[in-house]
């Protein structure tokens, strides 16, 4: 599953987030496309915070750390 919160702002990203990994299934991946900054910040640690997995971080670019990056979350 994909899911591209770079147009929003805290703390639309989170819950936009939440959101998305409550309609899966536990097991289940979902990739999510973010801004550097708050979302990066905010994100990881509110997923970790309801138990999920925090898979990967990195950004899209590795010559721009702080533009979009990619997060991989598996529900638990």
């Amino acid at each position: 599953m994909f899911l591209d919160i770079t147009s929003q702002v805290c703390p639309l990203t989170f819950v936009k987030t939440k959101l998305m990994v409550e309609r899966m299934a536990a097991g289940q991946t979902l990739e999510v496309r973010l801004n550097a900054g708050e979302p990066l910040e905010n994100v990881p640690r509110s997923l970790r915070e309801l138990g999920h997995s925090i898979l990967s971080v990195h950004p899209e670019r590795t010559d721009d750390p702080n533009g979009v990056h990619r997060l991989v979350v598996q529900k638990n």
